[in-house]
């Protein structure tokens, strides 16, 4: 979890699989939902190639786009 000093937060998960899924964003949605409008994002980095969305300011982002 990573929090700006006006209280803004973005949620970051890291798995090391290549396919993400939807139950690798269980604890993001839980963030999202407690935390409202201050929850501005969900990411899971993965080993995978591509980006995917997965709902409401979810996304599953390939953990070599860090340094692409």
């Amino acid at each position: 979890m990573l929090e700006r000093h006006d209280g803004d937060v973005v949620g970051v998960e890291v798995k090391a699989s290549a396919t993400p899924d939807t139950g690798d964003f269980t604890g993001l949605r839980y963030l999202r939902d407690k935390l409202g409008n201050r929850f501005k994002s969900g990411v899971v980095l993965h080993t995978g190639a591509d980006t995917l969305p997965f709902g409401d300011r979810m996304a599953a982002v390939p953990v070599a786009g860090l340094w692409t």
